[in-house]
């Protein structure tokens, strides 16, 4: 009898233990899925830890990326039309060539980002921080037209932080 009741604790143990495991993978891979060449239309990644990942060519056409963080990921020739980035870290974000048009970037934190050739027709650009952030002359000139707004986590002006006279 002793020796069954070892033998049942030993198991639970092992099941268990091998639950915990499991679990931690699943948490550990959650911000670590390659979105690549994906489709992403009208998602909803809002809240989500997306850090490092890759969203690279992706189609992600009125995709929800509201509040998400977004630090260290790559985001190059994706297609963000329409997509509601508010209150996203997108912190040292490798974003060139990257259509940002009629996007929602409303107080996004783009600090130290590369943002070389991408387009940001019409977004919304209020209270966003772009802090060394690299981002070509003609965009700037284009977003200081509508330039507004402090970001209320860094405490930038969208103005400063393009450089706008």
């Amino acid at each position: 009898m002793k020796r069954r009741f070892l033998g049942i604790i030993i198991l639970l143990c092992l099941i268990g233990s091998a639950m915990l495991l499991h679990a931690g993978t699943a948490i550990a891979q959650d911000n670590k899925v390659n979105y690549t060449l994906a489709d992403l239309s009208y998602r909803d990644f809002s809240y989500k830890n997306l850090q490092g990942t890759s969203l690279a060519g992706s189609e992600s056409r009125k995709a929800n990326f509201h509040g998400a963080n977004l630090k260290n990921t790559i985001l190059t020739k994706a297609n963000f039309f329409k997509a509601d980035f508010s209150d996203a870290d997108l912190t040292q974000t490798f974003a060139d060539r990257v259509i940002f048009n009629l996007a929602d970037l409303t107080n996004a934190i783009f600090t130290d980002a590369t943002l070389s050739g991408s387009d940001f027709y019409k977004s919304i650009i209020t209270g966003s921080d772009f802090s060394g952030a690299i981002v070509d002359r003609y965009q700037v000139k284009l977003m200081c037209e509508r330039a507004e707004g402090v970001n209320p986590v860094t405490r930038i002006a969208t103005r400063d932080s393009l450089g706008c006279r």
